[in-house]
């Protein structure tokens, strides 16, 4: 019988990739975002596939994480991987000069809406006592760099409630793990820096890793036999040493 994965964040970057790197291994897809129409194209895309249900709801809000969730098909109901992907950063200030807005963004979206996705999920799993969860963490939940205060702070707690829920769900024999990358090519620049052309330069001058590089990692990690649990997996380009060391080629 083939597994089912939930995969937030997936109409763009990482969550996409996964989704359609997990469409090629016949894991049954059911994915979610806040824009309908591109998961209505992805899921046309992969149905070749595998079986693909789409959910539409912001994070942020939990009664919409609920009803969703609780809507899902009978087929689609037993949830054996979650991929919490969505995630953000808006803008890189000091924290003198940070936006009240921004921070609310960051800690409802990459902590808040990862807690409301894991609450609607993870009882189904300690009833079968089996399921993997991955928390798609950061580099910047491993250090702080300047200006990244509160996304650093956020992406801290990913790592914290990961290593949180692997002790609690340790009992029930589910697995839990982060991957966290370090500087990946996607829409993620575009939204810290609002649409600013400083986005466009942030790539320039080496190779960054790219989603696809992500989403096969991430279905590495949920590949191994049940005895092997990834639980905490750092990755870089090559270019890039830490938050602040990048060799380019200018």
């Amino acid at each position: 019988m083939s597994k089912t994965a939930l995969v937030t964040g997936a109409t763009s970057g990482i969550g996409k990739a996964t989704a359609y790197e997990f469409a090629k291994h016949g894991i049954q897809l059911i994915i979610c975002g806040r824009r309908q129409e591109r998961l209505e194209a992805i899921k046309k895309e992969l149905e070749s596939l595998t079986k693909v249900c789409t959910l539409q709801f912001d994070v942020r809000d939990k009664r919409q994480v609920e009803k969703a969730i609780a809507s899902l098909p009978n087929e689609f109901k037993q949830i054996d991987i979650l991929i919490n992907n969505a995630g953000n950063a808006h803008g890189l200030d000091p924290i003198q000069s940070g936006s009240l807005d921004d921070w609310d963004a960051m800690m409802d979206i990459n902590v808040k809406g990862l807690l409301y996705v894991s609450k609607a999920v993870i009882p189904q799993m300690t009833e079968r006592q089996s399921g993997h969860i991955i928390n798609i963490g950061s580099s910047a939940g491993k250090e702080v760099y300047p200006k990244g205060n509160v996304y650093c702070g956020s992406k801290h707690a990913v790592l914290a409630i990961t290593e949180g829920m692997r002790i609690d769900l340790n009992p029930f024999g589910i697995k839990v793990g982060a991957v966290n990358p370090g500087l990946v090519e996607t829409e993620f620049s575009k939204v810290r820096f609002k649409g600013d052309k400083i986005a466009d330069t942030v790539y320039k001058g080496f190779k960054a890793l790219q989603a696809e590089d992500i989403a096969e990692i991430i279905y590495f990690v949920v590949s191994r036999p049940y005895h092997v649990n990834i639980a905490d997996l750092l990755v870089f380009p090559t270019a890039q040493a830490n938050s602040t060391t990048l060799k380019k080629n200018i």
